[in-house]
């Protein structure tokens, strides 16, 4: 798969895990960001329970999975106001 397609699924899988985690969102860069380490975060999760996905939506539901933690790992550190 492409860079392209990585940036494109980044962006997607940052907007989906904004809106599973409700308000997490950061913006659509953040979310980009947010959506690439959570790929690489997915991916290793998955890796560990011995999941492979080899199709664009296989990629996707795997750097979901890995924004939502993410976010939410970052949930756990963000200061309450």
């Amino acid at each position: 798969m492409g860079f392209i397609w990585w940036i494109i699924i980044g962006i997607a899988a940052g907007f989906i895990a904004g809106k599973i985690m409700k308000g997490s969102g950061f913006g659509l860069i953040i979310n980009l960001v947010v959506g690439i380490v959570g790929g690489v975060l997915g991916g290793w999760i998955f890796g560990l329970l011995g999941i492979a996905t080899s199709s664009i939506i296989g990629s996707l539901v795997t750097a979901v999975v890995g924004a939502v933690v993410l976010l939410w790992i970052v949930s756990l550190f963000k200061k309450k106001s």
